[in-house]
């Protein structure tokens, strides 16, 4: 090959792969521009009423990035389930709420697995070098990198009931931010400007607080299980952040303000 034989190669490579990159940027512009159509919202008012709470100006970027969500994720039922369109944005928009207001976007996941119920996982447990098998009973399942897997009973039941402190989609996409640091841990990308000190101090003193709480019989406004481990802490109180964010700013309001800046949201101020 000759040298203006690999220089043009080598342009149509770079051409190509420019050309790719903006019609993706492009995409995902138009789809962050679309709104829902009347009847999807509908259908969001009627299975996910949390976002008749959410501010007016906020909307339309829940409609694009749920636009976003659908576009990249594919959904996958089993067990004999019939995906229909209104589990896809059911589910789509608890997601989406999380991250409504904020730059951080959903990079790594593709696919979401849907069962009917409760998940049946078998899981390993180990006893010495004896390794016994065990049959989990799951409402769901997140992977880093994916997939989320979610039984659509409770998915369902978590989108209805905006204010019982339980939502398995929350939950599960919670450990998707926290995954994108590449160690879910329970400690997200923090917002530009947050501080990891501060975030540090109130997530670990409200952690501890958890669980006094919870092996004194007492049951605190973030669920128990919050007190397995910090990662299924912070999963657990970003769902109290949005479902009880009154009682969540009463009880921890330092742990309160670094969610209110993680996710530049205030539920607790939402009518």
């Amino acid at each position: 090959m000759t040298l203006a034989s690999f220089l043009l190669v080598a342009l149509l490579v770079v051409g190509g792969l420019a050309y790719r990159s903006i019609s993706r940027r492009l995409r995902r512009e138009r789809l962050l521009a679309t709104p829902l159509t009347p009847e999807q919202r509908d259908v969001l008012e009627r299975l996910v009423p949390i976002v008749r709470r959410l501010p007016p100006s906020l909307r339309p970027r829940l409609e694009g990035k749920i636009n976003l969500f659908l576009d990249q994720v594919t959904f996958h039922a089993y067990q004999g389930l019939e995906l229909r369109d209104e589990m896809r944005l059911s589910i789509a928009a608890q997601a989406c709420l999380l991250i409504v207001n904020s730059p951080v976007w959903y990079e790594t996941i593709r696919t979401v697995v849907i069962y009917p119920s409760t998940i049946h996982a078998p899981r390993n447990m180990h006893d010495g070098f004896v390794v016994h098998e065990q049959n989990s009973h799951l409402a769901g399942e997140s992977w880093q990198r994916g997939p989320v897997v979610l039984s659509w009973d409770h998915a369902l039941q978590g989108g209805l009931d905006a204010e019982d402190g339980h939502n398995v989609v929350i939950h599960e996409f919670a450990h998707q931010l926290d995954s994108l640091t590449g160690h879910t841990n329970g400690i997200p990308i923090l917002s530009k400007g947050q501080a990891y000190a501060g975030w540090e101090k109130a997530m670990l003193d409200a952690y501890h607080d958890q669980v006094e709480r919870v092996e004194s019989g007492h049951h605190p406004v973030i669920d128990p299980y919050g007190a397995v481990n910090h990662q299924e802490f912070f999963a657990e109180a970003t769902v109290a952040f949005f479902e009880k964010p009154a009682a969540l700013r009463r009880d921890e309001p330092a742990l309160y303000a670094q969610l209110a800046e993680l996710f530049a949201l205030d539920p607790a101020e939402w009518t």
